[in-house]
């Protein structure tokens, strides 16, 4: 069963919905910081889900944790949506035996959904890595955690210039209500 946009949202037209989340996603990120959180939270604000997914993605940003050598935070933070509405329910877990259906199933079938993600990030930067995209639009590496580091960083246009993190953010953003809109999770309109 698709669940509904908020109502602010209903009625916007499937493109309007995504330009939409891409702007909010965008907004977050120029104003709080942190890509993972920020698409969790411009995804948030269109579908209502718990707040408490938005807090979880907190520390998933900056190739996690600020290290630059993992996934992109934007990537892990729709992931972590998808897996919301189309993941694995705890219900068809065991602790205690190998249950194939629907418990290995479901895990399958949510991977399947992942990597609709994960194939428009390929398509869009050829990676999924954090520190590769970075490469890509700063030409170099910041590392967060040196204050210096973070003052170029942000000197370069991280959250200033709408086509770097802001773009990056709105974009996954817009790519996870994608897959969501494909997969018929989420219903548009009234």
């Amino acid at each position: 069963m698709a669940v509904k946009v908020r109502e602010p949202y209903q009625g916007l037209s499937r493109e309007e919905l995504l330009d939409k989340v891409y702007e909010l996603a965008a907004k977050f990120e120029i104003n709080s910081y942190a890509c993972s959180q920020c698409v969790v939270a411009g995804l948030h604000e269109v579908l209502g889900f718990d707040d408490i997914l938005v807090k979880a993605a907190t520390s998933n940003c900056g190739g996690t944790a600020f290290q630059l050598v993992g996934t992109c935070g934007g990537l892990t933070g729709g992931i972590m949506v998808l897996d919301y509405y189309l993941g694995r329910p705890l219900e068809h877990m065991s602790y205690k035996e190998v249950i194939m259906h629907p418990n290995i199933d479901d895990l399958f079938a949510a991977q399947g959904v992942a990597r609709l993600l994960f194939n428009k990030y390929m398509d869009r930067y050829g990676t999924i890595t954090c520190a590769n995209i970075m490469q890509q639009r700063w030409g170099r590496l910041y590392y967060f955690e040196d204050p210096d580091e973070f003052a170029k960083f942000e000197k370069a246009g991280a959250h200033s210039d709408p086509k770097m993190a802001p773009d990056i953010v709105g974009t996954a953003a817009r790519f996870t209500l994608e897959v969501l809109l494909d997969k018929g999770a989420v219903e548009v309109g009234k």
